[in-house]
Order: structure tokens, then C-alpha cells, then sequence
């Protein structure tokens, strides 16, 4: 049985301030929550003081990006080492913003992998087509070609210890939403493939969540799909009550 996962990634919002306000109203709400694996991924800044706030709690600490060399002259980098320092147990890699907007690569997305890996944290690895290239039916190719490129030469010990997100990028912040049949359609074809690359056991295992538009009201409808294994949820992080809700809906 794999046990649901839900993170939150806030994106470039919050203050440390901020963050510590939201947290603070988040365990009150999700405190006594079993059997999911809850992972809150603020900016950079924030994650010193969001680390304390969790201390002692069922909500484990992730970071939203990571450079795969340990140290060096890397101008604005951080690194993996830094991160688990910190207490991150899980970093977002390969986000499809990461993509767009800052040019990451497939190959880049594989060092980044690795080092969090070697590091002992978990990756959540990002996977997912735009709108034009749905609308051209390349769905499936694009998804290929991002679980090969960037699981390239991982071992299937290494893989169990991955989680995979897939994001329709045209449903993220857009409000529309992948139907539970397509995104189930999708995720079916990833643990498929996955099950070609590391072992139809591995595959078996493995999380894979859906973020796009996941909200208080999709939810259920979503997680009750049988290869949807959790939520990497955006906008309706950033809100106590919205995220609480969508954490309770995977418990159930």
C-alpha cells in the first residue's frame, strides 16, 4: 500500500514572517493527521524558521530547488549538503517553472537528482506537458522523454527512494484541471514505464503524485484514481484551511 503524499510549494511567496504565521496555522489544523506524508517546501529564506516551527511535528521540510555540487564558486547557489543542514528531508526537482522561465534541462535535472540522493534526502521529480504539446497529442513522448533523461542512470535501489510529480503544465495556475480519467490515464502510463526502466516491483512502490489546480474540492475525485498517490498543490498551499483540507482528503 503506498502511503499518500502531499506537499506544498509555495513558490516565491512568503516572508519568513509569513511563513512562520502559516505553519503556526497549519499544525493547529493538520496536527493529528496519520498515515500521509505531509511536506511543506517554502522559499529559501524561510526555511530556517519554518524548520523550527516544525519541529516535533508530522510535517517534514522541503526545499523547491538544488544545486548539485556540494560547494565552489557558484554565485547564488545552494547546495544539498546546506539543505539537509537545515533539516529538508525532501527537494522539488525539475519543476516545470524551473524548465520554463530558467532553462533546466533534463541533464540538469539528473545531477540535481543525484546529489539529493547522495545526500540522503528524497527528490520529487517533475514531470509534465505543456498545452501545445497535449493538443498535439505528445503527451506520452514528452512524459518519456523526461522520465528517461531524467532518471538516466539511476539504479532501481536509488529509484525507491524517488517520488515522480506529474504536472500538466496548462493546469497549473490556470485553474483548469486534468479530469481524474486523464490524469489516472497518465499516471498509469508512467508507473508502466517506470516499471520498463527499474522492475515492475519498483514501479509498483512508487509515489506519484499529480499537481495542477489541486484544490479542497478536486481533490478526492483525484486521489481516489488507483495510481494517483498524492498532491503537489500550488495556490491552495499558501492558505491553511484550503491545504489542511486537501491533507485530509488523502487520509481518507
Amino acid at each position: 500500500m503506498r502511503k499518500p503524499i502531499i506537499a506544498g510549494n509555495w513558490k516565491l511567496n512568503k516572508t519568513p514572517h509569513e511563513a512562520v504565521i502559516l505553519v503556526n496555522e497549519l499544525k493547529r489544523e493538520i496536527i493529528d493527521v496519520e498515515g500521509v506524508d505531509i511536506v511543506l517546501c517554502p522559499p529559501f529564506i524561510a526555511l530556517a524558521d519554518v524548520a523550527d516551527t516544525l519541529t516535533d511535528t508530522n510535517i517534514a521540510l522541503g526545499a523547491q530547488n538544488v544545486f548539485w555540487e556540494d560547494a565552489g564558486a557558484f554565485t547564488g547557489e545552494i547546495s544539498a549538503p546546506m539543505l539537509k543542514d537545515l533539516g529538508v528531508s525532501y527537494i522539488i526537482i525539475g519543476h516545470s517553472e524551473r524548465r520554463q522561465f530558467f532553462h533546466e534541462t533534463n541533464e540538469t535535472v539528473n545531477k540535481r537528482l543525484r546529489a539529493v540522493l547522495k545526500h540522503g534526502m528524497m527528490p520529487i521529480v517533475c514531470v509534465g506537458e505543456n498545452l501545445a504539446q497535449r493538443e498535439a497529442n505528445q503527451t506520452f513522448d514528452v512524459i518519456k522523454d523526461h522520465c528517461e533523461g531524467s532518471l538516466k542512470g539511476l539504479s532501481a535501489d536509488e529509484m525507491k527512494h524517488v517520488v515522480i510529480a506529474y504536472e500538466p503544465v496548462w493546469a497549473i495556475g490556470t485553474g483548469k484541471t486534468a479530469t481524474p480519467a486523464q490524469a489516472q490515464e497518465v499516471h498509469v502510463f508512467i508507473r508502466q514505464l517506470l516499471g520498463k526502466m527499474f522492475g515492475v516491483e519498483v514501479a509498483a512502490d512508487l509515489r506519484i503524485q499529480y499537481g495542477g489546480s489541486v484544490t479542497p474540492d478536486n481533490v478526492a475525485s483525484l486521489m481516489a484514481q488507483a495510481d494517483i498517490d498524492g498532491a503537489l498543490v500550488g495556490g491552495a498551499s499558501l492558505k491553511a484551511p484550503s491545504f489542511a483540507a486537501i491533507v485530509k482528503a488523502a487520509q481518507k
